[in-house]
């Protein structure tokens, strides 16, 4: 990240510091008006080599560059941009330790995966905590202000969730991984709300879904025998199943839906690499 501070009108302004927030439009205006820590997933498996990390030649999939920035770069700017105000990264990369801005906390990433990330992260930082990865490297400030503001002031947990309609709208060559209901096709878009403490329970239950995110069946049949049947037969609504995983995991869990399909693409593989350097106008 280079030093210096822009003004603030630039149109691809860039936030390195916390108290940066000072000089930027308060997207927490109208009905956005909660403050909120976040919390930057960055954390890799011990041993695994990143395939998008190691197609771009870089050691970590933080470190990718895109329009000049890294991933790392792009979405502590975003989330400083949406108005954090306490931000940590959850890593045990000593590179992306040491790219961190002034503000941001390295917190030791889990052995044990994501989910229990998670915990540690929201003990450190604490609540309204909002979750999201290091790989999102489209993500917008937009987006997070329209996910706070449309998640239900009485959930505990909230999950960002793009139709397919306008991720195929947006990327038509992305291949996505999609849940099926009544009223549509969705996928995932690495966002998540953790309100306050009463949603630490659903830890356990994230730690079953990220074992079968890539077998969306085994993540219906969470949901017991008479909703599975339903959800088999195209029954079953996304916030009726959203409903019931988090009575399964003792919260009061709910989806919002993504206007923007983009925010459903992440860098898991080279193709998506390839892919947002396409959307963004790059080169490889």
């Amino acid at each position: 990240m280079g030093a210096g501070r822009e003004h603030a009108h630039a149109p691809h302004r860039r936030v390195h510091r916390l108290d940066d927030l000072q000089d930027l439009p308060d997207l927490r205006e109208g009905p956005l008006t909660l403050p909120f820590k976040a919390l930057v997933l960055a954390g890799s498996r011990p041993g695994e080599i990143d395939s998008a990390a190691a197609y771009a030649g870089v050691s970590h999939k933080g470190l990718i560059t895109l329009e000049g920035r890294t991933l790392l770069d792009r979405v502590l700017g975003a989330v400083q941009a949406a108005g954090a105000d306490g931000i940590g990264v959850s890593t045990s990369d000593a590179a992306i330790v040491s790219a961190l801005p002034q503000g941001v906390a390295a917190i030791a990433a889990s052995t044990e995966g994501p989910s229990q990330s998670v915990r540690e992260g929201a003990e450190t930082l604490g609540f309204p905590l909002l979750i999201t990865t290091v790989d999102h490297a489209l993500l917008k400030p937009e987006w997070i202000a329209q996910f706070l503001a449309d998640a239900p002031a009485d959930a505990d947990v909230c999950l960002m969730l793009a139709p397919e309609a306008r991720v195929r709208a947006a990327a038509p060559d992305t291949k996505r991984t999609y849940l099926a209901f009544r009223d549509g096709r969705f996928s995932g878009c690495n966002l998540f709300l953790f309100r306050s403490q009463a949603a630490l329970p659903a830890i356990a239950l994230w730690r079953r879904v990220e074992q079968n995110r890539k077998q969306p069946w085994k993540i219906a049949a969470m949901l017991g025998p008479g909703l599975l049947v339903r959800y088999l037969l195209g029954l079953l609504t996304l916030d009726e199943a959203i409903a019931r995983l988090g009575l399964l995991a003792g919260v009061r869990a709910a989806a919002v839906r993504a206007q923007d399909g983009l925010a459903a693409v992440d860098v898991d593989k080279p193709a998506d690499l390839d892919l947002v350097r396409k959307i963004v106008g790059e080169s490889a």
